[in-house]
């Protein structure tokens, strides 16, 4: 971490909890290997809207938003992103000479991780859950690329959740979106005809690392899975995949993505994308 100075730029991350956090780690070894004089900070906030005033009044230039503010710090801004405009939730603020700009990078680094693996044109991709970061991943992938179909797989607590998400994408986009249940032999249909399979619910996060949403019969050689949870590295869905020769991708990458994208934002220079996963892999081992 650089020396902090008067002149030091601050950024930040907000949440409620805050300890968990690894941002902090990722960004300033990423501002420490452009030799930038930018420090990262973590903020435990429960006003979102003093945290909004305070980022004015304190001068802060970027904010990183988590869990449980990224829908209620959207009305004390002063411009939304289309897309997170469409996701109804933003990860990320940037401080435009005392105007609040926010904007969602989460899909985008879902994308990006993706994409290392399979172009998503023309591809079925079954997501499971209907929360937040469904929201984000799918209205991101509708947007930026052209799949076959989206499916989402829910509970049928879920059920309307997933319902709202299905006809705003279908309002906008010409991307075919349908429902499934997350029932194991509904899962073994839906899965037969899928080449990407996301997990975007907390199912299999430590400590719960036994449980497990998918058979594993209905997974294949085909499938390219990816389950956003980063802890454990690898959850027992990916444990299974590997088993039956699908290619997986944990949450790691995501994570750095969407955070290389808020770095861009934040400093107008390209992410050191290297040193931003290696200091998050580095802080995940200890």
């Amino acid at each position: 971490m650089q020396p902090i100075h008067g002149s030091t730029t601050i950024c930040a991350v907000i949440g409620d909890p805050i300890g968990h956090t690894l941002s902090p780690c990722m960004h300033n070894a990423a501002f420490a290997a452009c030799n930038l004089n930018y420090a990262y900070v973590a903020f435990h906030v429960r006003d979102v809207a003093k945290a909004a005033a305070g980022m004015v009044g304190f001068n802060i230039r970027g904010l990183s938003v988590t869990i449980p503010h990224k829908v209620e710090i959207m009305k004390y801004l002063d411009e939304i992103s289309p897309l997170a405009g469409n996701i109804g939730a933003v990860n990320t603020i940037i401080n435009r000479d005392g105007r609040l700009f926010g904007t969602n990078t989460d899909g985008y680094g879902a994308l990006k991780s993706l994409e290392a693996f399979e172009n998503l044109d023309q591809k079925t991709i079954v997501i499971l859950g209907a929360g937040g970061a469904t929201q984000a991943i799918a209205f991101t992938i509708a947007s930026e690329r052209n799949p076959r179909r989206l499916l989402f797989a829910v509970r049928d607590d879920d059920r309307p959740a997933a319902e709202k998400l299905s006809a705003a994408i279908s309002d906008q986009f010409a991307t075919p979106v349908a429902i499934t249940s997350i029932e194991w032999n509904a899962l073994r249909e839906a899965f037969a005809d899928a080449d990407v399979i996301i997990n975007t619910t907390p199912i299999g996060m430590a400590p719960n690392v036994e449980e497990c949403l998918v058979p594993e019969d209905a997974l294949n050689e085909r499938h390219l899975v990816f389950d956003i949870i980063y802890n454990p590295a690898k959850t027992l869905l990916l444990q299974r995949a590997e088993k039956r020769s699908a290619r997986i991708i944990n949450g790691v990458p995501m994570f750095v993505h969407q955070g290389a994208e808020q770095f861009r934002l934040w400093t107008g220079i390209e992410p050191p994308i290297a040193v931003m996963q290696a200091a998050v892999e580095n802080a995940l081992r200890k």
